[in-house]
């Protein structure tokens, strides 16, 4: 045996005696994504022994998924010091170089998935995002850095070259396969085309004919660099120095690479690029991807970063466009307010910003009925009034690039907030446009709007208040609470983060001092020692005086689902009350909610000549909890409610051919569902005596069908029928068949709206506020009203401060009230003033009536007046 073979089998016999615990030597550093089945994987070992791979494997996110799907193990396979192996698909016909350690397996990968190196379920090295952004990987070979051998647990970009679709050169070595040597491009004698000619005054460029979306031939423009994309855009981005001085046409324009540039390419540098012009998804480019037809000069005048601004009678959209593709500042004169805080982005499949010019944007059917024209002017509106703000990389969990000072104390940001002294580039992508960052910011950069308080307002008026508060899944499980009838948990996930959210929403609940308080969205799993509501109630009473200690409405037991809970699902709603300040009159009650059934077939729908039935549809709401409680003398009968949420599906959104799309009347799915419930509110509480509070989650906005119907609703006066679902049972039996019209509402008044208006709001939602949770009174109980606020605690922070972990890395939390859920509380102060007694007359001298008396006051005046004379 020669002494290498030697070596090679002590390292073995060395690795087979250690643990298998994974090695930081290994790591993937190369990844082919070619045509056909032509995929393949190259895995390095950095170490200096022989590296045993039992317990890897090799697994995909698909498509954008956020749970790894395994592809191939590699139990058996060994890696020698210094040295690569690579695995090949199987149905792939890559040829590798004579001497290159492979095997082929199972490579089932595409463009769209992010690839990791896995050992006993923890990730050791990584190749894309997760989630990964559609198309990332697709035709193209990737390759690591010689300068960048580390594995990582988070893909950075900037470690790999991109190179061309189907190079198979370099696999099995880490050496980069020399490319072909094309002739160096320079832009002597060509016609230089200013950069704002290209960009033109419209929205698309003068060079694009009408129709198409590229021009018919190739221009040629210099500028200087004022950014690179790596990331978000792969390109760079130029601008005149001096443009032309109108306010109409962009100075600056993107060119796009599809990869990063490289690094003599710096902003600062004069460039010189010749290529077609673009107009890609909106954002108008000059495409050298396939020729990289470039020239990098000297360093030279960086053009001044312009001043945004959005002049008199342009929308937000157009003033972008004036300005796409340039280095912008965003300073006080721009007016731009925060209307969706550092949170994800489902359509970019990224954590970003969003502001609007001047406000943040309302949702239309919290201010106008569904489908007006107001509301569907608004819906426009906002569209146009939308700028995301974004890094070009994709940060790490809990991490703001551009503002390094996020934090949940003194750095965090409110929706309202103006933002300022922000600079970066305009691009568009996603059917918006997008600021990327090019500076960093501070706490200070941000003009507080609604700044936060440590306890509402109301929280000291009135004689009397009630909260309804959504208190975003308030699970025990994790320290072995009852199970509830699904037995899912939708909570906190480890018993730390439970503490956390249970400390968050005591802290909330004792700062707003109500004495009656409806809850949304706790556990389903009874009354009992273990259950959620026993838990929360122990912990806030531990922060109360004794006079002010909560106890919890609970069901009959005949009004139990199998004896235990309230209702089948895994939440519910829940009632406290503060025995010291109201008294319970009578047993609670429970008004059970419609469900809808309609089995497959029952139901058809035809679109363009082509008829379907329908594949079976069931859908459940909430019952909702009424209690009537004694006020000295008077009676108030409180109503909690949690009803159907938008993102279900119901048997209308099938019918309307948006079951898998938003409706188009702004509602959201399951809207005449909601409007079955509401009904049967309206009947089931029409003959309460004294007054009538209903509260809770409506899923359902301001001016939205459930919210008309349970109030001022007049289909006389309306030029839209409201409709209930068809397919409903309710308790059991039919309730509706066919969905029916309402012709009037209910009488109940919106208590937010009769204080405030209509522009109030307790929810964001992609950027848009309003009201889910509301406060409805019969006339009684309005008169009683002296304030009512949204506390906004909740709707106008970053989700990052929330109790759960997964997605905020090593961002601190906050035992404070803020982002205790993701629904603001709204409480109400009444007036309920003690009676008040009359005072008792005080006792009359006794009077012996007629002449007598008289007589009797005329001597003894005598006697005294010969008293004094003596």
């Amino acid at each position: 045996m020669d002494n290498v073979n030697k070596l090679t089998a002590i390292s073995l016999a060395v690795a087979a005696a250690l643990p298998m615990m994974a090695s930081a030597d290994v790591m993937i550093t190369e990844y082919v994504e070619g045509s056909s089945n032509n995929k393949a994987i190259e895995l390095y070992n950095g170490g200096d022994t022989v590296i045993d791979l039992a317990g890897y494997k090799l697994v995909r996110y698909k498509d954008g998924a956020t749970d790894a799907l395994d592809m191939q193990a590699l139990d058996g396979q060994t890696i020698a010091p210094k040295s690569t192996k690579v695995i090949l698909n199987s149905s792939g016909t890559i040829t590798l170089a004579q001497g290159v350690d492979s095997f082929s397996g199972t490579l089932s990968f595409n463009g769209g998935d992010a690839v990791a190196l896995v050992k006993d379920g923890a990730v050791v090295d990584i190749i894309g995002d997760v989630p990964t952004p559609a198309g990332w990987g697709l035709d193209v070979t990737l390759k690591r850095k010689l300068d960048s051998l580390v594995a990582n647990t988070v893909f950075n970009s900037v470690q790999w070259e991109q190179l061309p679709k189907d190079t198979f050169s370099g696999l099995g070595s880490l050496d980069t396969p020399a490319e072909p040597e094309v002739p160096v491009f320079n832009c002597s004698g060509a016609k230089i085309v200013p950069i704002y000619q290209v960009q033109g005054a419209g929205e698309s460029s003068p060079y694009v004919p009408e129709g198409v979306f590229e021009s018919e031939a190739e221009v040629t423009v210099r500028g200087v660099v004022t950014a690179r994309g790596e990331s978000l855009f792969k390109g760079f981005y130029l601008q005149e120095v001096k443009g032309d001085n109108s306010p109409y046409t962009s100075d600056g324009v993107f060119v796009f690479l599809g990869e990063a540039a490289p690094e003599a390419i710096q902003p600062g540098v004069e460039v010189c690029v010749q290529g077609k012009v673009k107009e890609y998804f909106g954002l108008t480019q000059i495409d050298i991807k396939t020729d990289k037809k470039f020239e990098v000069g000297t360093k030279g005048e960086v053009p001044v970063v312009a001043p945004f601004y959005v002049a008199d009678g342009e929308t937000l959209a157009q003033a972008l466009e004036r300005y796409e593709g340039m280095n912008v500042a965003l300073d006080a004169g721009s007016d731009l307010k925060i209307s969706r805080t550092f949170s994800y982005d489902y359509a970019g499949r990224r954590n970003n910003m969003l502001v609007s010019y001047k406000e943040p944007l309302m949702k239309s059917t919290q201010l106008y009925p569904a489908l007006s024209p107001e509301a569907i002017a608004l819906v426009k509106s906002n569209l146009a009034n939308q700028l995301f703000i974004e890094s070009d990389y994709k940060p790490a969990d809990g991490v703001i690039p551009y503002f390094p000072d996020f934090n949940v104390e003194t750095g965090y940001i409110r929706v309202g907030d103006q933002l300022t002294n922000l600079q970066g580039v305009i691009g568009y992508s996603y059917g918006a446009y997008r600021l990327v960052a090019t500076n960093t910011i501070t706490a200070g950069d941000f003009i507080r709007g609604d700044d936060r308080t440590d306890a509402p307002s109301v929280a000291t008026k009135g004689d009397l208040r009630v909260a309804s508060f959504n208190v975003l899944n308030f699970f025990n499980d994790v320290v072995g609470g009852d199970t509830n009838p699904s037995g899912s948990n939708r909570g906190a996930l480890t018993e730390e983060e439970m503490l956390l959210q249970r400390t968050k929403i005591v802290s909330a609940i004792t700062a707003m001092n109500a004495d009656i308080v409806g809850l949304m969205e706790i556990a389903n799993n009874g009354f009992g020692e273990k259950s959620a509501i026993k838990n929360l109630v122990d912990a806030l009473n531990e922060k109360q005086t004794p006079e002010n200690a909560y106890s919890f409405v609970e069901l009959a037991d005949d009004d139990k689902y199998d004896g235990k809970y309230f209702g089948s699902d895994a939440i519910t709603v829940g009632m406290l009350y503060r025995g010291g300040k109201v008294t319970l009159a009578g047993a609670a009650q429970a008004i059970d909610t419609p469900e809808q059934h309609a089995s497959a077939g029952s139901v058809t729908r035809t679109k363009d000549g082509k008829t379907e039935t329908n594949p079976g549809n069931d859908a459940y709401q909430r019952h909702s909890l009424a209690q009537t409680f004694k006020i000295h003398d008077e009676s108030l009968t409180v109503v909690v409610n949690h009803l159907k949420s938008k993102g279900s599906g119901c048997l209308e959104d099938w019918a309307n051919f948006e079951d898998k799309t938003d409706p188009a009347d702004q509602q959201g799915k399951c809207n005449a569902f909601r409007v079955s419930a509401a009904k049967v509110l309206g009947e089931a509480l029409k003959d309460v005596k004294g007054d009538l509070l209903v509260i809770g989650d409506m899923n359902a906005y301001g001016m939205e069908d459930p919210i008309r119907v349970l109030t001022d609703f007049d289909a006389s006066k309306s030029d839209r029928d409201i409709m209930t679902a068809s397919w409903t049972t309710l308790d059991g039996r039919v309730f509706e068949r066919q969905g029916s019209k309402i012709e009037k509402g209910y009488g109940l008044i919106n208590l937010n709206t009769k204080a405030h208006g209509a522009g109030t709001y307790s929810y964001s939602y992609n950027g848009e506020l309003g009201n889910l949770d509301h406060a409805l009174a019969n006339a009684s109980l309005a008169k009683r009203l002296v304030d009512i606020e949204d506390w906004h605690i909740n709707s106008v922070e970053s989700n990052l401060f929330e109790y759960g972990k997964k997605f905020s890395g090593d961002l601190a939390k906050s035992e404070n009230a803020f982002s205790a859920s993701d629904h603001d509380p709204v409480i109400v102060a009444l007036s309920y003033p003690a009676p008040v007694e009359p005072p008792k007359p005080e006792p009359k001298p006794k009077d012996d009536g007629g002449a007598l008396g008289y007589l009797g006051l005329a001597l003894m005046s005598l006697f005294g007046l010969q008293r004094r004379r003596r």
